[in-house]
Order: structure tokens, then C-alpha cells, then sequence
């Protein structure tokens, strides 16, 4: 179970250059222009008046000798540099069936981001959105149409999508690696090229008509763990305002791994790849290494606590309050993970159920059992859909909004997302529904198909929120769609704007108390506040979670 949840999360010093920031937004060789502190980009503007520039270095291309270092800078460029396309990708395989792509290819030289902007001038200030997609950290990219900034932009704000290293190259930790650190660390570069990018957005983006001191960061799965991350590191929390996390946090059921055991699980791929040191790993091509990583065994590379973008456990930081002092919305959904996840092809029986929760939980199940009760086939699969998607996500995202509140000593809103996805469009054939929000097609579709979904999957919520149900074509999205992401978006919107969701039409949307109730703001068709559930529940998986070092 612990390896299958881990599979399913989907889920830098960077020096400032000399150059000085600039002021205006717009070249006075064209109304496109921008000119950032290494050159001038030149956008496109779009049929809504947005104008969008994609593709812009934030950090040099992280290869050859700086592989595996921290996010450099970038070289200065003359000229007109066209900002009219996606950048590469990060270094991935096709793992998720929904995952879809406008980007140039896969690459190592893929640090871009993407700005989309309303604003005609320097002048205008307006707030900004940092969007860090998700994906396991090992699959995603700034240019998928679902996380596209120009809705949110038509809403007053500018967004930026930001490209990340991925997998074994944005979170190796080896010896060598860390012995050749000036900060005696190794790992964490993908979270170090996210800081690159907020520390790029607070030089530039005032040139684009956005405020670098009203600069809020969001992210779902991988990227809200990642919005966690930047919370808690001390190089990046003073470069934001305000946070929004999607399904996930590093104060998890499985603490952030230590940079020891990190970098033993370097050790053990450098073995797998036959090199006797860093620098043969260095030299061998990128997709030969993305190759090895599918082997059956190869570690799955993550975070670790290495003492430096780290100095200490992300849950320990929040504990602490330590954390970035900001104001915070998160939340999950209704069904992050699906009851085949504990009971695997089991029939949802109770005495089935029974064993699966046994099995995981030893003689501690009977109190398991009892706050996820079950005597019936159809409590059954509501009670393990829901222990299932609290083991994967929902005790994660529930203690970053717990200990935030007690801590953060700002606002703190918690959503519970419960929409489905409408069925699927007549084109797409036969396919269906697969694990963790993913498509399956064809043969695989009849494989792999899913039981009838029991509530909004993993990721369901991220076209509702960014207002970009239309170019997702999968799903026949109906008046009751639009009106749950009008609802959605416009509480983003207006967090990112104030720091707070509430605004005119809307259901009033209470902060957490610091040591009191949790108002959730349930989001569907008919949205509203209802008291806090579930508490004892995310009480006991924290008083029975795996030991620590575990991943």
C-alpha cells in the first residue's frame, strides 16, 4: 500500500543579476516587448487582450557539469528574444493518462516559465500567481492546457506557469553530491529551481504590470507539495504573499526523508547504471538515465530533509512557526483515491474490508474501523474510499491547514472539493476513467477500467479552479460545471487578490479559528460552509503513522 500511495502522488541561489529591474511593462519598439533583467522578450497578444510570453529562461540549462547543482543564472541575450512557444519539458516518461502537452519536446534545458498578463503598463501592479503543477514529481509541465494562465489573467491577476526538474534529475542525493556542495547538501534541486523562479518574479515582474510583493504561489498534488516546500524553506518563504495547496503537503503520514537515506538510494542507482562515480553519471546521456528509472526496484526520488533548502523537517518548520507567515487556502477532494486501492480485487465485503484494514494496521484496526465503519457492500466502498484517500492525501493537506492555523498567524481557509467529472464525450470511444484522474484507451481502457467514480478524483478540481474547463475535451462538461468553476475560480481569485476568498455573490467562506473550529467550505453545485467532520479520524492516522524514515 505504502508503495502504491507513493506511485500515485500526483501526483537556488539563484545569483541576482547586475542588470537593474526594470519599470515598464512595455518596449517602446513594440506593444509585445517586455524587457527583463537579461533582454527583451517579445510576447503575442492574445484574442482577449491578454498578452502571453512563453518560454522564458529563468535559471541556465541545467546540464553537462551542472547537472544535479543548484539553478545558475542566465546569460544576458541581445536582441529581440520571440517568447511565442512553450519551452522543453522536464526529463519524464509517459506515466499519467492525463496529462497533455503544448511544450517542445522533453529536455534537461527546460528551467522556462510562462507569463500571462492583463496589464498594459509597468504601472499597474497587479497581484500574481506562481502555478507549480503536479505529478509525483516525476511527470508534469508549465504548458498543460489545464493549468493555462489566461482566464486567470482575464480576472485582473497576472499568472505564470514555472518549469521544474523532475525524478532522478531534480532529486538525486549521492555522497559525491553532497561532498562537492559548498552547503554540504545534495537533492532538492527541482524545489531550488521553483525558488529560482520566485526569485526571478520578484526582480521581473513589475515589467510585466504584476507586484512582486503580492506574489501568491498554488500548486496541485507534487505542486502543492511543492507550495509547501517554499512555505517552509527559509530561502524561499520571504518571496510570497500568500499560498494555495491542491491535494497535498510534505507533513505527511510518511515523514520527509532524511538526506542519509537519500543518499543511499543515489548510491543504489549509480550501481544500477554501472557508474563508479558522479562524474560518470554526468556524462551519461539523460535519456539513457531516464531509462534506468523504470526498472523494476529504482528508487523513486523525493524531497529529502538535507539541511540546507531544508534545515530541518518541513512538519518540525510548521511545528515550530517557522514557516512563511502567509495567508493560506487548501484543500482536497471527495475522492482522492479509490476503494480498490485497500481492497485490490477483493469484493467490498465487510469481512473484506475488515482484513484489508487489518492487514495494514495490525491489532490497531478495530479503532480504524470505528471512526471508517462499514456493514454494508456500499459502506464499504464509501468508508475504504475514504481511508484510502486520507492515507494518500487528505491527512497531508489536513495537517499543513492545522498547524498553519496554529502557527502561520495568518488566515486560513480550507476547502472540501466534491464535484465529479461529467461523463466523457461521445468521441472519446472506449475510453475510461483511470487511477488518480489519469484516461485509459483501447485495450488498457477494458484492463484497467475503474469503478463508477464516487465523488471529484485526484486533479478533477484544477480545470474548475483556473477556469479552463473548455480545453480539456475529454469530458462533456455541462451549465452545472461552469457554474461550480465560476465559483471556484472567483474564490481564487479573489485569495490571490486579498489574501481572502470571500467577495460580492458568493456563500461567506469563514477563516479557521487557531485553536478552534475549522470552518470547510464544501464546493460543488450548491456551495457552503459546514462545520469541520472528520477531525478524530486525521487524529488517529497521525497517532498511528509509519515510522519515521519511511517512503
Amino acid at each position: 500500500m505504502k508503495k502504491f500511495v507513493v506511485l500515485l502522488i500526483a501526483a537556488a541561489g539563484l545569483v541576482q543579476a547586475t542588470v537593474a529591474q526594470p519599470r515598464r511593462a512595455a518596449s517602446p519598439n513594440g506593444p509585445n516587448r517586455v524587457t527583463t533583467a537579461n533582454g527583451v522578450v517579445e510576447g503575442v497578444a492574445e484574442k482577449s487582450g491578454v498578452r502571453s510570453f512563453k518560454g522564458i529562461p529563468f535559471a541556465a540549462p541545467p546540464v553537462g557539469d551542472l547537472r544535479w547543482k543548484e539553478p545558475q543564472p542566465v546569460k544576458n541575450w541581445t536582441g529581440v528574444r520571440k517568447a511565442d512557444k512553450f519551452g522543453p519539458r522536464a526529463m519524464q516518461r509517459p506515466i499519467f493518462g492525463d496529462m497533455n502537452f503544448r511544450s517542445n519536446g522533453v529536455s534537461e534545458d527546460c528551467l522556462y516559465l510562462n507569463v500571462w498578463t492583463p496589464a498594459k503598463s509597468g504601472s499597474e501592479r497587479l497581484p500574481v500567481l506562481v502555478y507549480f503543477y503536479g505529478g509525483g514529481f516525476v511527470a508534469g509541465d508549465g504548458s498543460e492546457p489545464r493549468y493555462d494562465g489566461e482566464n486567470m489573467a482575464r480576472k485582473g491577476i497576472v499568472a505564470l506557469t514555472v518549469n521544474y526538474r523532475l525524478g532522478l534529475f531534480g532529486f538525486l542525493a549521492h555522497p559525491e553530491l553532497t561532498k562537492e556542495s559548498p552547503n554540504r547538501a545534495s537533492g532538492n534541486y527541482g524545489l531550488m529551481d521553483q525558488r529560482a523562479a520566485l526569485q526571478w518574479v520578484q526582480q521581473n515582474i513589475a515589467a510585466f504590470g504584476g507586484d512582486p510583493k503580492k506574489v501568491t504561489i498554488a500548486g496541485e498534488s507534487a505542486g502543492s507539495y511543492s507550495v509547501s516546500a517554499q512555505m517552509a524553506s527559509p530561502q524561499a518563504k520571504n518571496l510570497i504573499a500568500g499560498a494555495i495547496g491542491e491535494s497535498g503537503s510534505l507533513l505527511s503520514l510518511q515523514p520527509t526523508m532524511t538526506l542519509a537515506k537519500g543518499e543511499e538510494g543515489g548510491v543504489k542507482f549509480a550501481g544500477e547504471a554501472g557508474a563508479g562515480s558522479l562524474a560518470a553519471l554526468r556524462a551519461m546521456p539523460a535519456d539513457k538515465l531516464l531509462e534506468i528509472t523504470a526498472k523494476p526496484g529504482v528508487a523513486w526520488f523525493w524531497p529529502v530533509v538535507d539541511g540546507y533548502f531544508f534545515p530541518k523537517s518541513p512538519t518540525e518548520i510548521f511545528e515550530a512557526g517557522e514557516q512563511a507567515r502567509v495567508p493560506l487556502m487548501a484543500g482536497w477532494n471527495s475522492e482522492e483515491m479509490n476503494y480498490r486501492a485497500l481492497l485490490k480485487e477483493d469484493q467490498p465485503t465487510p469481512e473484506n474490508y475488515a482484513k484489508a484494514v487489518q492487514k495494514v494496521y495490525g491489532d490497531k484496526a478495530p479503532e480504524v474501523i470505528q471512526l471508517y465503519p462499514a456493514t454494508t457492500e456500499e459502506e464499504v466502498m464509501q468508508a475504504a474510499t475514504d481511508l484510502a484517500g486520507d492515507r494518500f492525501i487528505g491527512y497531508s493537506t489536513w495537517k499543513l491547514l492545522d498547524v498553519h492555523a496554529r502557527t502561520g498567524g495568518q488566515p486560513v481557509y480550507r476547502y472540501y472539493y466534491e464535484r465529479p467529472r461529467p461523463a466523457m464525450t461521445p468521441e472519446m470511444g472506449d475510453a475510461a476513467p483511470g487511477l488518480a484522474g489519469g484516461v485509459v484507451r483501447g485495450k488498457d481502457a477494458n484492463a484497467m477500467k475503474m469503478p463508477p467514480s464516487r465523488g471529484a478524483s485526484h486533479s478533477a478540481e484544477i480545470e474548475y479552479a483556473m477556469g479552463n474547463l473548455a480545453t480539456n475535451k475529454v469530458y462533456a462538461w455541462t451549465p452545472d460545471d461552469y457554474k461550480v468553476s465560476e465559483t471556484m475560480q472567483e474564490y481564487f481569485a479573489n485569495f490571490i487578490k486579498k489574501g481572502d476568498p470571500n467577495g460580492p455573490g458568493l456563500p461567506q467562506w469563514p477563516a479557521a479559528a487557531a485553536n478552534g473550529p475549522a470552518p470547510v467550505m464544501h464546493i460543488n453545485v450548491t456551495s457552503a460552509a459546514k462545520p469541520e467532520q472528520n477531525r478524530e479520524r486525521f487524529l488517529l492516522l497521525e497517532k498511528l503513522k509509519e515510522p519515521t524514515g519511511s517512503n
